[in-house]
């Protein structure tokens, strides 16, 4: 199977469980990874994200195979986006 295959293969569900695997080193069932199997499922992750990944997070492969960073007050504004909805309660305060 060669990298095209492989990233085909790979369905958004895959993609979740491989990117769980890396970042925990184990299966979401709580197997754990052989530092092996880890290095595999970060390859198997970067070359996903190089065909799919249009919106890249801070260090992270975009669509292209380009590695992205983003810089603290970029990452800032885009979690702070589309939160003014969200209700923050302070129960030191009376």
């Amino acid at each position: 199977m060669d990298a095209n295959q492989l990233i085909d293969a790979i369905t958004p569900e895959a993609y979740e469980r491989l990117v769980f695997a890396v970042e925990t080193g184990k299966w979401p069932e709580g197997t754990l990874l052989s530092p092996e199997q880890r290095d595999y499922c970060m390859q198997a992750v970067m070359l996903y994200q190089s065909k799919h990944n249009k919106d890249a997070d801070h260090m992270s492969i975009s669509a292209g195979g380009e590695m992205m960073f983003k810089s603290k007050a970029e990452l800032k504004k885009r979690f702070q986006q589309g939160q003014e909805d969200i209700v923050r309660v302070n129960p030191n305060q009376e």
